[in-house]
């Protein structure tokens, strides 16, 4: 087993770790997905824009 693999094996993708790490910026993007597909639900249920749907604007 090389070196790379075995660095490979001991790092967890999911695992959820603070900091300016790859683990975090993986979970930041699948979180900001979610938050976008909520959105767009949001605005083609109620037809209007989540802000309105909110009350802000």
């Amino acid at each position: 087993m090389t070196d790379a693999t075995k660095v490979a094996k001991t790092e967890d993708r999911n695992a959820w770790v603070f900091g300016f790490t790859p683990q975090a910026e993986i979970w930041n993007g699948r979180l900001a997905m979610i938050g976008f597909v909520a959105a767009l639900v949001t605005e083609l249920l109620t037809k209007q824009g989540v802000l309105h749907f909110w009350g802000l604007l």
